[in-house]
């Protein structure tokens, strides 16, 4: 239904004649006679789906903000890119990952034009850390210096694939782990790049991707690279957005989070040992015995990992990314000498630098890096900017110093008061009340139009939700083994394909060691133990599987049919109370005389909610059943409000009802 907070649009019957031919073109595309049904025989007409395309058609006419709520099952990405391509409008579409960016770009894409035919020049834009940099892969295979066996097969990998690779995505390198050390090597940075003095600039894939996005109809980018450009205007789409005619914001959910990562300021201690590193290769490569290049890149590497300690303070163990209050490091003033140490070591190398500047275009380079490491390490001696929030986000491998914005109003009114343009932001999960007030009100789109279209699936013939009692309080140390018990009764019931999703990173070994204990037959699967993509891999080939994760899986995963009949949930997601932006929130909340719990922990828990539960039911024939572990849910107020953001699944009051649903779903396997 469409929410008449904002101006409500005019009915469509008083419409100029302009207005109505999108939406007409695309009801004909969607009708079950249509091109999309002409072209693939399991296309079904969804009434959800064509009530969102028109929105959209609508918006794209009208060059208006909407924000639109598409329940799982209504094919959101068919409902924006239909009406885009067929308005012929120049478009930018954003989402949340690379891995959905691929799939939009080299699956639905090409089929949709296809299937419309419309000719339209597209382009995929990532960040140039996505993006082989030949020049500094030759000097790679030059020095050869690789931390293990592992790392030189990989760059022989590379090396091999970059003689015909037409795009230099890294993406297209089959086996090469995301993670690989050889990625950050064969890369360029805004740092390091040479720019128009690298002697491969005519060959650069990263020139060549922005030049293809410029002249294309329609550009495919993720969140992170649309806020880092925003904010350093390093890889074209500053300069592309105001060209465009329309802004799609899909999985729109994670946009708050993405803009306050990228349009802050971060200094990063990574950032200083690659620079230290590039200041030794290039220091010996071309000006040998001139300056004393090992102590100069020693001294940056020394200070870049006593400030990482600094942050670390008494934690001696990092698994994951642990965000840090700002006060816990800074306030006994801990970090202002490893911050004085890395600036002084940073300004210390600039003059032997511009002394050999006219050697190479590598040094001019080190000097402004150099100089911009000093000024960022000098920044954070200094006290937060006014209506700034500032936190570390601490890994085991690095530190990253953080001074952002609360929200991205700021940033999403600057940008709409540009050219005229539609903007669309959609989503599975937007909030919990009917005007979306969770994401409005972080983006400061009050103001835009409104949609909520629900999704088609039967829920409550198809799905199941148990809240178990009497069950451990989630504050009791019985709690994360009594889910893993639980999990294991659930799996073996259904002979595996389970999913645990916890709230912290905390808790999966103890929760795994009591699946384990409780279904010894079942294969366990856990969160850090290998690659992402290779525990689904293997989740998904095993089928006899239990998957235990924390926050990256609780979105993002497609588990079609039966691979998976069962979600666990371990407690309420509940924002981190101790957590630096969750407590700058507060604040925020509390000045302007709001209520912290409802308006902003109740409402995440929702939305946050709503993505977990969502990896269950997947399409129109999928079954399942969803148990959420905590008592809370039954027996406080806020509960009510919880279990309607929720999929409307029928409840059952037992284990022994929740266990004979699940067998009954094993028996149809």
């Amino acid at each position: 239904m469409t929410l008449p907070e904002a101006p409500p649009p005019e009915e469509s019957a008083s419409l100029p004649a302009e207005d109505t031919a999108l939406p007409a073109a695309v009801a004909r595309a969607f009708a079950a006679d249509g091109p999309l049904a002409v072209a693939d025989p399991h296309f079904l007409p969804r009434q959800a789906q064509d009530e969102l395309a028109l929105a959209i058609s609508h918006s794209l006419e009208r060059r208006e903000a909407l924000v639109a709520e598409a329940g799982t099952g209504v094919g959101k990405t068919y409902a924006y890119l239909v009406p885009l391509l067929l308005s012929g409008r120049r478009a930018l579409v954003s989402t949340a990952t690379k891995s959905l960016q691929d799939q939009l770009f080299l699956r639905d894409l090409p089929r949709l034009v296809e299937q419309l035919g419309v000719p339209v020049r597209r382009a995929l834009l990532k960040g140039r850390a996505s993006y082989l940099c030949r020049h500094r892969l030759h000097q790679a295979e030059a020095e050869g210096q690789l931390p293990d066996r592992f790392a030189v097969r990989a760059l022989q990998r590379v090396s091999a694939w970059a003689q015909a690779t037409r795009t230099g995505d890294l993406a297209e390198v089959e086996g090469l782990d995301e993670r690989s050390p050889v990625i950050p090597i064969v890369t360029s940075t805004r740092d390091n790049c040479l720019g128009i003095d690298c002697p491969e600039y005519r060959n650069c894939h990263v020139v060549q991707a922005r030049r293809e996005a410029m002249a294309a109809d329609l550009v495919v980018v993720n969140h992170h690279l649309f806020f880092a450009d925003l904010a350093l205007r390093d890889s074209g789409v500053a300069e592309l957005l105001p060209t465009v005619e329309a802004a799609v914001f899909d999985e729109a959910h994670q946009l708050v989070e993405a803009g306050v990562q990228f349009l802050g300021t971060t200094l990063a201690t990574g950032q200083a040992i690659d620079l230290s590193r590039d200041l030794l290769a290039q220091g010996l490569r071309h000006a040998r015995g001139l300056k004393p290049w090992a102590e100069l890149a020693a001294a940056i590497d020394r200070a870049a990992r006593d400030l990482r300690l600094a942050c670390a303070g008494p934690l001696r163990e990092v698994r994951g990314i642990l965000k840090l209050r700002w006060e816990e490091r800074a306030g006994d003033e801990q970090l202002v000498g490893p911050l004085q140490a890395l600036a002084e070591a940073a300004e210390a190398a600039v003059p032997a630098l511009a002394g050999v500047a006219e050697t190479a275009p590598d040094f001019a380079k080190l000097v402004q890096r150099c100089q911009d490491l000093a000024t960022l390490a000098r920044r954070f001696e200094e006290d937060p900017e006014p209506g700034q929030v500032r936190w570390i986000d601490l890994s085991p491998q690095q530190a990253r110093l953080v001074e952002s914005p609360l929200d991205i109003r700021a940033m999403m009114s600057e940008q709409r008061a540009g050219p005229p343009k539609s903007w669309i932001f959609t989503s599975a999960t937007l909030g919990a009340d009917a005007s979306l007030s969770w994401f409005t009100a972080q983006t400061g789109l009050e103001d835009a139009q409104r949609l909520v279209v629900g999704s088609p699936f039967d829920y409550a013939a198809h799905a199941r939700v148990w809240v178990p009692s009497p069950f451990p309080k989630p504050n009791e140390a019985a709690h994360p083994a009594a889910v893993g018990a639980l999990a294991g009764r659930c799996a073996r019931a259904l002979g595996g394909r389970t999913f645990v999703l916890t709230t912290t990173l905390r808790v999966l070994p103890l929760v795994a060691e009591a699946v384990r204990a409780e279904a010894p037959e079942l294969t366990v699967l856990v969160q850090g133990s290998e690659p992402r993509r290779a525990l689904l891999q293997r989740y998904r080939d095993g089928r006899g599987a239990v998957l235990i994760g924390s926050a990256s899986f609780w979105e993002g995963i497609d588990m079609p049919g039966d691979a998976l009949q069962c979600v666990l949930i371990d407690k309420l997601p509940f924002p981190p109370p101790n957590d630096p932006l969750v407590e700058a929130r507060v604040r925020q909340l509390r000045a302007s005389g709001g209520d912290p719990f409802t308006d902003y922990f109740v409402a995440e828990a929702a939305v946050s909610l709503k993505q977990g539960a969502g990896r269950l039911i997947r399409t129109e024939t999928d079954r399942g059943l969803l148990v959420v572990c905590d008592p809370r849910l039954r027996q406080m107020g806020y509960g009510r409000k919880l279990m309607a953001a929720l999929p409307p699944m029928s409840p059952v009051g037992s284990e022994a009802q929740a266990l004979e649903w699940l067998q009954e779903l094993a028996q149809a396997h």
